[in-house]
Order: C-alpha cells, then structure tokens, then sequence
C-alpha cells in the first residue's frame, strides 16, 4: 500500500480567519488577566527573601534557624518545654527515623569491643581509667539488654528551629537567650552557619530535612522530647478565669472539683484583687451559685445594683440589725440537736472578741496582749447564756428552736442580776446594749434575704467595731448555710482584719475546714501577706484552700509566699514584676501564668479605677432620662 505525502491547506475563508484572531485575542487577554489575579500564594509568600551566612530576611523580619547537636547523658521529661513555652516567635521541627533493632544491637556490639580494648590497652600502659569509657560501656550494655528484649527501640532524632525578630539588636538577644535557657540542660545548638536556606526549608511544613544534623535516641529519650507538655487547666464545665499565659489556652475551671472549693487571693493594692474575685463572682452566678460578699471599702455596690443583688450596708445609722442569738433553721436532725450548743460556743467567741478578746498591740513597752476572759468569767458567761436562752424558752430540744431568740440585752440584764462575776461582765456588755455601740446587735434581727447575690457592706462601722460585725455576718451566713446545702460563695474581702484576733481566726478557719461538708466555697482576699501569713490560723487558711490566686506582691511579700508556695526562681522573680491582671494561678498540684480578662460589660460593672468608673458615669448621664429609667426598671432594691 502507498501513502502519498499530505497536501498543506491554506484557509482562505475571511470569515475563518477572524474567528481565528478573535480566538488569539481571547487567549492573550486571559492571559493577561489570570497574570494581574492575586492568588493565595501572593498573600502567604514575604515580599522578598535575603538570605545570609549566620541568618535570613523574610520582608522587614529577621530569622535565624538552629539545630541542636548536643546532649546530655540523661534527659528528662520536659526538657524541652522551656523552649516551647518561650514568649518569643519560633517554628519548630523534629525529624525522627526509625532504625532497626538489629542494626543497633550489631554496632553496639563492635562499640562495645573497641571500648573494651582500649579500656584494656590503657590497664596495660599503666594509665589511669577512663571513666568516660566505663561509663559508655555500661550505657550500650544497658541498651542491648533493652534492645534484645525488645523493651526499647532506636531511632535518629533532628530537632531545629527558627527564631524570628524584628531587628538584628532583637535577634541577637532572643539567640542569646535560646541559647543560655538550653546551655543549661546541657543541651547544645548551633546556628545553620552557610545553610539558612536549608533550616528554613526545615523548618517550615513541608517536611523536608535539608539539614539532616541528627542524634541517637531511645524509645524513653524520644518520649521526652514530646512537645505538649504545657500546664493546663481547662475543664469541660467550670467557668472562665482567664488566658494561660504559657500556651494561650482558656482556663476554664471548677473550684468545686477539688477536694474543697476554698480559695485565696494575695495581692497588693492595685494589682487587681477585687476585680479578679468579682469576675469569678459575676460568672458563677450565671451558673446557679449564690454568692455572700463582705465587702469593707464598698468597692461591690455597682455589681450588686447591676445584677439585682441585695445590698445589706451596716453602720450605727442604718436600719439594719442582725441579732447573733438567731439559730439556725437546720432540717438535719442530728444537726438540730447540737445546734443550740454550736451557737453557744460561736457566741463564747464573739463575746471574748467584744469584751476586749486576746490581740496583739504595740504599746510604748512593746508587745501587750488585751485581757481576755478569766476560767471563772468564762464559767459565769456560759451559765448566763443557757440561762438567757432558757427565759426565751428555747433548750436543747429542736421543738424549742423555733420561739423567739433572746438577745445581747437578755444577756445583760442575766448577768446584771446574776451572782459571782456577771455583774463585771454585764459592765463589759454595756456599751453595747446601752452604750455607744447600742442598737446594731442588740436587737433583733430585720433582714431576711432570699438573693442569689448578697453585700454587706461595713465600710462606715468604726474601726473597733469592724471585726465584731464581720464576725457576726460570718455566723449569720453559716446558720443560713447550715439551713439548705445549695452551692455558695463566701468572700471575705480584707480578712486580715479577722486574722488580728485569735477568735475571729478561729472562727473563720473553723469555717474554713468545715465549709465542704456544706458546699460552700470560701474566698479569702488579702493585701497584707506578712500579717495574714504570720499568724498559725492564716496559714492553716492557706493550707486549707485548694486554688490559691496570686497576683503582683510587694518585694518584701514574695519571699514569703515562695517558701509557701515552693515557687520556682523564675516565678519568684516574675511575683513582684506582674503588670496588673496577670499573677499565678494554682488549683490543686497545678498552675499557670494567668491573665484575668474581662469582657468590656463585666468591666463597666466590676472595676474600681477612678478614671474608669469617671467614664462610666459621664456616659450614663449622657443617657438622659429614658437611660435612668431603663437603669431603675432593670435594678431592683437590696434589702
């Protein structure tokens, strides 16, 4: 068969011809436009690149890679979380190669030959050992054991990574700093000298080991090297405290998860104390836990108003009493029967804290203590209060319970007319039922709250008068405590104040051990460390509360809390540098670098800052009157 050659055609046809033109104009122009399109890697891609012997220029930031080349004869786990929590821009990445166990276990065994040959050629030379050999030796011959059993494997291990700056200055000091913080783990890094090309095609995830710098490890050395080794405390329920500082994870939390829901505060002025525990106050509500505030300087009344809380204010002016004589409403039975005597052995100690209780005070000699009561005054004192519950009809029978309590004038009047030292000790009473400090609690009682948020506030009581109304507040919120087991808060805002007298002290930690039982959680906030930490009862508060908050401290306060706390050098250092919202936050045997944060509405409602709480008001008169009205309707009245 022939094939004659294929003739060319020509088109000659005008009309084809311009279709044809049309078609290569088309395809220019879109290829000219698909050149003009921004694509994604236009938006990920740096300007340009400039690459050095000793780093690299990624747009206007500087970057250095490294790999490590050396370690030490042991590592432990966590060692390289130092570096991964490090506050500074780095990637990071690891190459690991399984090798088979076979192989290793033939070149340990030659290794293991030439140590012990030149072990041997040195005995014989008359030299002194090696103990660097000896030690190799037993390292390998506790490898093949592991290897042969198969109880461990081997692998090639290539770490580097990259640090990033926004200057050479900036860049030489995080190096320095890389570099020391693993120079003391005995862990040994390099920059890429002349191969930064390769460390960042290393380093960024593509998975290409272009530097291949690589170290024998073990299933065991492999392991700790794990990289998410970072504290963590997020919780699938709780409530948010803030961002954790060494990952930027949320801490999410539940303190009535732990052994008990207590908790401390220690802070100096100004470091955000109060604005931290009324955060936590503010979002445990929205879960159903009611909250009890003593609140001394008036910094909750904002918060209270906002959320419809009672606000019960305490001075010699209001209107407000709380008679100490109230028993509880207890529906345990067992309970019931002692609650009589419970409530007389808390009024021995707030009769002792009236009646001039033991307290330390600096005279011009030197350290004095106040009288407290005498055996016999207490003997007469104990018999003047059955007594006095007995005229009112209540006994040790739960029956009895309900009538009408006596109150601190019954008392005085049994006393006054009562042999031995009554009459002494209803003298001491007086100021108190007849006195200048008359009326407040020497009445009965007039509140009765049923708020899911309650303040009380004693910022205008006097001086003297602080520790007795903390102490009775404090008995008033346990009885009601005691009468149904809901989920509760106690803060206690400046419970130094408490800690002066050893009975309030007591009294607040025996609420501090026993408040579990009755799920309650207790907050104690403090800025004066030294005195809280001083007293036996402030640091049996502190080892009693499994989440402790500590926020920025006065440089003579942290040598304190260090030996408390067993802190580490670091946190040591950063206790009197944190700037305000951001401190330690320990819940049980763990904790984190904390920042508080707050949402700008949480802020309106619980911030002390004089320019803040300015603004705040300033934009509310700029409301007008409809924004009043609103304001009122949505508040509702304290007590």
């Amino acid at each position: 068969m022939a094939f004659g050659k294929k003739k060319k055609q020509t088109v000659t046809d005008p009309v084809a011809i311009a279709q044809q033109q049309q078609a290569q104009e088309q395809q220019e122009v879109g290829a000219a436009f698909q050149k003009g399109v921004t694509a994604l890697r236009d938006f990920i891609a740096p300007s340009s690149i400039e690459l050095e012997s000793t780093h690299f220029q990624l747009g206007t930031r500087y970057a250095r890679t490294y790999y490590v080349y050396g370690y030490p004869r042991q590592v432990y786990t966590g060692w390289l979380s130092s570096l991964i929590n490090l506050d500074e821009i780095m990637d990071m990445s690891m190459f690991i190669y399984p090798v088979e166990s076979q192989v290793v276990l033939e070149s340990l065994r030659k290794k293991v030959g030439q140590l012990e040959a030149g072990i041997q050629i040195e005995a014989e030379k008359g030299r002194v050992r090696d103990p660097g050999k000896q030690a190799a030796i037993q390292d390998a011959e506790q490898m093949r054991d592991k290897l042969q059993v198969g109880e461990e494997r081997f692998f090639r291990f290539g770490l580097y990574f990259t640090i990033y700056a926004s200057s050479m200055d900036e860049m030489e000091f995080v190096s320095h700093k890389v570099e020391s913080m693993l120079g003391q783990q005995l862990v040994y890094s390099k920059p890429a000298t002349s191969q930064q090309e390769q460390g960042l095609n290393s380093t960024i995830p593509q998975f290409t080991d272009q530097l291949q710098i690589r170290r024998n490890f073990s299933t065991g050395a492999l392991s700790t090297s794990f990289p998410f080794t970072s504290a963590d405390l997020t919780q699938e329920n709780g409530i948010l405290y803030g961002v954790n500082m060494h990952n930027s994870g949320l801490v999410i939390f539940d303190r009535f998860s732990l052994e008990n829901g207590n908790s401390v505060v220690f802070a100096k002025s100004g470091a955000g104390k109060s604005f931290t525990v009324k955060l936590e106050a503010l979002r445990s509500m929205m879960l159903g836990t009611e909250i009890f505030i003593i609140d001394p300087e008036n910094e909750y009344q904002r918060m209270a108003e906002a959320v419809g809380g009672a606000y019960v204010q305490l001075s010699l002016n209001s209107n407000v009493r709380i008679n100490p004589f109230d028993l509880p409403e207890v529906i345990d039975s067992d309970e019931a029967e002692n609650a009589l005597r419970s409530n007389l052995i808390t009024l021995h100690g707030l009769l002792r804290l009236m009646m001039g209780g033991a307290q330390a005070q600096m005279t011009g000699g030197g350290a004095t203590t106040m009288p407290a009561l005498t055996p016999a005054e207490e003997a007469d004192l104990d018999a003047a209060l059955i007594e006095t519950y007995s005229k009112a009809g209540i006994t040790n029978d739960p029956l009895t319970h309900k009538s009408l309590p006596p109150t601190i004038s019954d008392l005085y009047d049994t006393l006054l007319h009562m042999g031995g030292l009554g009459p002494q000790l209803a003298q001491r009473l007086r100021k108190y039922t007849s006195g200048t400090f008359a009326g407040i609690f020497s009445q009965q009682s007039n509140i009765n709250i049923n708020n899911p948020l309650v303040v009380f506030n004693i910022r205008d009581l006097e001086d003297e008068l602080r520790p007795v109304a903390m102490y009775i507040i404090l008995n008033f919120i346990w009885n009601k405590t005691k009468a149904d087991k809901k989920r509760r808060m106690l803060i206690v805002d400046e419970a130094w104040q408490l800690m002066k007298y050893e009975d309030s002290a007591n009294f607040l930690f025996s609420l501090a051990k026993r408040a579990r039982k009755y799920n309650l959680g207790i907050t104690t906030i403090t800025q004066d460390v030294e005195d809280f930490m001083g007293s036996r009862m402030g640091r049996a508060i502190v080892a009693n509360a499994s989440m402790q908050i500590l926020l920025k401290q006065s440089p003579s306060a942290v040598d304190v809390l260090s030996d408390v706390f067993k802190l580490t050098s670091e946190e040591k250092k950063r206790l009197s540098q944190f700037p305000v919202g951001q401190g330690l936050f320990f819940a049980g045997q763990n904790h984190v670098h904390i920042q508080i944060t707050a949402s700008p509405t949480e802020t309106g409602l619980i911030t002390t800052n004089p320019d803040q709480v300015k603004q705040i008001e300033q934009a509310g008169e700029m409301q007008g009157s409809q924004g009043s009205v609103d304001l009122g309707n949505r508040l509702t009245p304290g007590v």
